[in-house]
């Protein structure tokens, strides 16, 4: 047996041995495309070993290519006027004239482009309470951009630039998407240029983070860092998936817990603000409260989905159908009620001026209620 064995180790030795003189001098019999090549000339020149034409297994480097192009930067200033009272003297004004002299605060953002005849798709954030917006074309061409429109309640806003015959970024199905899913963040993080990170999509339908007022994130991994805002979260296919907005953060780096709003909301928002220049949205008049295990046992309720009704308007649609406060919201058009967040989206999403069948439960009885919706008053900006 042991004669057996010192035959193997030394088999094995010499194979190894041979390998090895073979890969150094002779690669190519083993499959490895390498070509000899010299570096420098003359007699100083010496052969070294090129690879051939690489063959990359598991890269996005297509979905990167495809998505890319589609990101811009967005640079916005904003005037600072100095009104120090001694600028109304007569005296600084021979110096100063009428006008004082001004200061530009700058800020850095990401956007996508949605359509090659100039719509671009970015936060509400990015381009708030700006004087002028500049967008930096992956290309490197620079265009000034006007305020199509804005949505400060989801923070997304629509600018565009004249520029024609764009890259266009393909949106994808966000509804189809899972946790787990590979995912890429493109923008343009602390101004160094753009960038692309990965990860994963973390988790689906995030609520009650209180940063916009119609919140259904979705969370990832991938890196987000300040300047990512407004940029593209895409698939593994290049496809867009969401506008990239906030990050949770106690150093203002990233900490792998981002947020993106989905590419169905910010399709809606890009098509209403085209149309009417703004979003419109249902509204019936109505405060709420999520239904908390406390408050099940506190009231006697027999369940713990839906929203109470704490307050209604006077003279309102829920008040004009007969929605009373301590009233439980259980469905809109059929479609059921699990908190807060789940009404104020299905009632947003009803068209102004319709009607829509409400299911409440009073005392344990349910009934169902014809409320004429109405339009949703604007957000001071």
């Amino acid at each position: 047996m042991k004669r057996f064995w010192l035959i193997f180790a030394q088999t094995v030795t010499v194979a190894l041995g041979l390998y090895m003189v073979v890969a150094a001098l002779r690669p190519e019999w083993l499959g490895r495309q390498v070509t000899q090549v010299q570096v420098g000339t003359g007699q100083r020149s010496v052969p070294v070993l090129q690879a051939g034409p690489a063959t990359v297994s598991g890269s996005y480097r297509e979905a990167a290519g495809r998505a890319m192009p589609a990101v811009v930067n967005v640079l916005t200033s904003k005037a600072l006027r100095n009104s120090h009272p001694m600028l109304k003297d007569p005296f600084f004004k021979r110096f100063f004239g009428d006008r004082p002299p001004e200061e530009q605060l700058a800020s850095l953002g990401s956007g996508v482009i949605v359509s090659a005849d100039g719509y671009i798709l970015t936060n509400y954030h990015v381009v708030e309470a700006a004087d002028e917006i500049e967008v930096g074309l992956a290309d490197g061409r620079k265009e000034a951009a006007t305020i199509v429109g804005t949505d400060p309640e989801t923070d997304l806003a629509v600018i565009r630039i004249k520029a024609r015959n764009l890259p266009v970024m393909v949106m994808g199905h966000v509804e189809q998407a899972r946790v787990g899913d590979v995912v890429l963040a493109i923008g343009n993080p602390f101004g160094v240029g753009q960038t692309v990170t990965m990860g994963i999509i973390s988790a689906l339908g995030r609520n009650n983070l209180h940063i916009n007022h119609f919140e259904n994130f979705i969370q990832t991994d991938a890196a987000i860092n300040f300047g990512n805002s407004g940029g593209a979260l895409v698939d593994s296919n290049g496809n867009l998936l969401g506008i990239n907005s906030a990050i949770y953060s106690q150093t203002g780096g990233s900490v792998g817990i981002g947020f993106a709003i989905p590419v169905s909301t910010a399709r809606m928002v890009l098509e209403q603000i085209i149309q009417h220049g703004q979003v419109v949205r249902g509204w019936i008049g109505i405060e709420s409260q999520d239904i908390t295990p406390e408050l099940a046992d506190s009231f006697g309720l027999g369940r713990q989905s839906g929203a109470i009704i704490a307050g209604v308007v006077r003279g309102g649609p829920a008040d004009k159908a007969g929605m009373r406060p301590g009233d439980i919201l259980l469905k809109v058009e059929g479609k059921p009620v699990a908190n807060t967040s789940d009404m104020l989206n299905l009632i947003a999403q009803l068209q102004p001026g319709g009607k829509a069948k409400m299911t409440v439960m009073r005392k344990n009885r349910e009934s169902v209620l014809d409320v004429t919706v109405g339009r949703r008053p604007r957000q001071v900006e």
